[in-house]
């Protein structure tokens, strides 16, 4: 039995509106290998531009290396994660608040979606702790100007999908390409099968 609490981590909302806590899955088209099979959560979209970061690149460099004072609170694997291409030299966290928690009056973090949270790397930790059931730190992320990620969408590079918390702390190994696409209606979730490489089919 899982330990989330809330039912929204069982049943997300289905909306293909690109919004704050939208998924943004590669199209099986979307060959180039910055981006492909990923998934995007995104954080911000608005007239200025659009950015998110990728969930399931997992770097080789342990958090406790950089920032050992988030290794405790860091989800499974406790590594930094590939965000994005876009300044690599920068860390953007995100993390899950417990079940029924409010973080009114809580210096350094940001509601994002639901029980999303974007937590400031330079709070303390242990403020932290109370309310969280883990975070993800990612290294750079992934931009769009004003019009540029619409034009993506137009051309199909990405499929638009609701998101659930645990995506945001999915385990490195899992498929969360193929498992989003699975709690999708028919024909969205036969996509789950397209084999990674064509040319093994």
């Amino acid at each position: 039995m899982s330990s989330w609490e809330d039912p929204e981590d069982y049943r997300a909302r289905l909306d293909r509106t690109v919004k704050p806590g939208s998924l943004l899955l590669a199209s099986t088209d979307l060959l180039e290998p910055t981006f492909r099979r990923t998934v995007i959560y995104v954080i911000e979209h608005n007239e200025s531009g659009s950015l998110g970061v990728v969930l399931n690149r997992a770097s080789e460099t342990a958090v406790h290396n950089v920032l050992p004072q988030w290794t405790s609170l860091s989800a499974r694997p406790k590594a930094l994660f590939i965000g994005g291409p876009v300044k690599r030299d920068s860390a953007i966290c995100l993390g899950v608040l417990r079940a029924g928690t409010h973080i009114d009056g809580l210096e350094g973090i940001r509601a994002v979606e639901g029980r999303v949270v974007m937590i400031d790397l330079d709070a303390d930790p242990e403020d932290m702790a109370p309310v969280l059931t883990g975070l993800r730190i990612f290294v750079g992320y992934a931009g769009w100007t004003t019009g540029q990620l619409d034009s993506e969408l137009a051309r199909d590079d990405w499929m638009v999908m609701p998101s659930l918390p645990a995506d945001v702390l999915a385990p490195a190994r899992a498929d969360l390409w193929g498992r989003v696409l699975r709690r999708q209606s028919v024909p969205l979730a036969m996509l789950a099968t397209h084999p990674i490489e064509l040319d093994r089919n």
